[in-house]
């Protein structure tokens, strides 16, 4: 496509009154269409007397990145074939986007690596930030909410500065109120440090479902009220309620999680009766677990979640006894801003509008006050982070219900530097991707596996209890019941073959286990290497030095084959796509 000098000095124009640029695209060269127009994807009309902004788990990204959107992400039950659930072509389809548009590129995984070259990366704070300022100049007393998920997993310099880079960053950008995950494992201590110290006056830190083990008192404030453009709004916090099970206890010793879904119904009716028009839960819980929420819980104007990246265009409506809930998640890694504004008369929501913004860094301004910032935290690890320590041959991505081909490299890594048989790798959501003929720095391979208990295991298991590991993992993913999902994907296997049909029972999901062409046997030992136990007080190498020790040694990395399970029943499923 080609502009007239008119066309671009219009589009130019309605770009930069926005905030907005198109430095260093060409547009003969980036293969710009005609619905690809900046000023128009990034105008969000204000609208009504209340509005919200919303990220989530950006995993302590402070630069652009790329990252793919899954091919397999299977809904079970009553959320088969329905958003989040919907992979690829089914996705575009279902929220009338273009194959090979941006926004197609930002949603799915379709065309990713010629997509990725056209558009450039997303996300990075200094973009987001221009991108909150230029919306908060055009909607007063709007509110910024970070979902959690924003300290770390996923970061050297989260690592290394002990979560103060993501912290630092966050006051910049002026969040208002957050809720938590991955900022528990830090610990306890912590977290408390940060809330009643750094945060003190400046951001709320809400969990209505976080209470001290012992008489069950809240440890953070449930939730909290602001006053927009004089309606009184309730911001109710949801933190991840699996954290004890997902990460590990002793890193929260006396606190006390998990859904509380009576809890939050009182915490919503006293919300309201003290003058609460609007009330919001931010939420760490899963999509499908705010789905099923919206349904019980009566009161809920919108649910704002995260957890499970899901980027999903438009709201869910969900309607319960006594109304009806928005569900609304914002996808991961700092790829998206969600804007949802309300009009509130009356004492209620009258009526709403809503758009999820991908935040290309090729079309937005870095705001120079973050990005300064940025380059000063990040300044003393530069030699490190940019390390390039092998090449890859194919692109590398983590995301989906099952193995990524930068989980294979972990695991690959794991089987050869460990003498292991099988390797098993966290199903995490985390990890930026990397194209193809790239070099892999330091900095990647943190993105994929910075925690706080990193250390490499080798144990013997016997056969049956690996296929007792593979079955309970495969419950918290594929149960019906929402409420009883923590959100992750399967373990990531290296070598072990196996048979999974979601749709089954519980001991009867797994099946066709093999080793090198034989079958398991129950009864035998194998040796397994594997990563981020939650045992307490393990000694070894981090994940991040045997896998970087694994690229340096081996210069160019490809891989040959995604080492994936046969998926029983599946195959047509809306989530599921081949198409690449």
């Amino acid at each position: 496509m080609s502009f007239s000098r008119r066309e671009f000095i219009k589009l130019m124009t309605v770009a930069s009154a926005a905030g907005f640029s198109l430095a260093g695209i060409e547009t003969s060269k980036a293969g710009i269409k005609k619905n690809f127009n900046p000023g128009n994807m990034y105008e969000v009309p204000k609208f009504g007397n209340v509005s919200l902004l919303h990220y989530t788990d950006c995993h302590a990204q402070l630069l652009p990145v790329h990252f793919r959107e899954p091919s397999i992400n299977l809904g079970v039950g009553e959320m088969s074939g329905k958003a989040p659930h919907l992979v690829g072509r089914h996705f575009l389809k279902r929220f009338g986007f273009s194959e090979n548009s941006p926004e197609a590129h930002a949603f799915s995984c379709l065309n990713f690596t010629e997509s990725a070259q056209r558009y450039g990366k997303i996300g990075g704070f200094a973009y987001l930030a221009t991108l909150v300022k230029s919306l908060r100049a055009q909607r007063p007393g709007a509110l910024l909410l970070d979902g959690g998920d924003t300290w770390g997993g996923g970061s050297a310099t989260g690592i290394w500065t002990n979560a103060q880079d993501m912290v630092d960053a966050q006051l910049l950008l002026g969040v208002d109120v957050m809720t938590g995950h991955w900022e528990f494992t830090f610990g306890a201590d912590r977290v408390k440090e940060i809330v009643e110290n750094d945060f003190k006056g400046k951001i709320d830190f809400v969990a209505q479902n976080v209470v001290d083990k012992d008489f069950e008192d809240p440890v953070f404030k449930p939730y909290t009220m602001k006053e927009i453009n004089g309606v009184p709004v309730a911001i109710i916090g949801q933190a991840f309620p699996y954290t004890p099970i997902a990460n590990p206890r002793y890193m929260v010793p006396d606190w006390s999680f998990g859904i509380r879904e009576e809890r939050m119904q009182e915490v919503v009716i006293k919300a309201r009766k003290e003058g609460a028009q609007v009330v919001v839960v931010l939420s760490h819980n899963g999509m499908d677990v705010d789905l099923k929420m919206a349904s019980r819980v009566t009161g809920i104007d919108a649910i704002l979640g995260g957890h499970t990246h899901d980027a999903v265009p438009a709201p869910i409506e969900v309607k319960n006894s006594k109304g009806k809930t928005l569900v609304i998640n914002s996808g991961s890694n700092g790829k998206f801003l969600a804007v949802l504004d309300f009009d509130v008369s009356r004492g209620r929501v009258r009526d709403f509008r809503f758009k999820l913004l991908p935040v290309f860094s090729n079309l937005i301004n870095a705001d120079s006050q973050m990005q300064n910032y940025i380059d000063k935290v990040r300044a003393p690890y530069l030699d490190k982070l940019n390390e390039e320590l092998a090449v890859t041959d194919d692109l590398l991505y983590r995301r989906g219900n099952f193995n990524g081909t930068f989980d294979q490299l972990i695991c690959d890594a794991l089987i050869e530097t460990q003498d292991a048989e099988i390797a098993f790798s966290p199903g995490f959501r985390w990890g930026v991707s990397v194209l193809p003929g790239k070099a892999i720095t330091f900095e990647e391979v943190m993105t994929h596996t910075g925690l706080t208990y990193p250390i490499v295991t080798r144990n013997p298991m016997k056969g049956d209890y690996i296929k007792l590991i593979l079955e309970d993992i495969a419950d918290n993913i594929f149960n019906e019941d929402p409420y009883y999902q923590q959100g992750g994907d399967m373990v990531r296997v290296g070598k072990l073959k196996y048979s999974i049909n979601p749709r089954a029972k519980i001991g009867h999901r797994i099946g066709d286990m093999e080793l090198d062409g034989k079958p398991i046997d129950a009864k035998k030992e194998y040796i397994v290497s594997g990563w981020a136990s939650i045992a307490e007080n393990l000694e070894g190498k981090p994940i991040w030095d045997v896998v970087s020790d694994y690229l340096r040694d081996k210069k160019t990395v490809g891989i040959k084959e995604l080492n994936v399970p046969k998926i029983i029943g599946m195959e047509n499923n809306p989530g599921y796509t081949t198409a690449q």
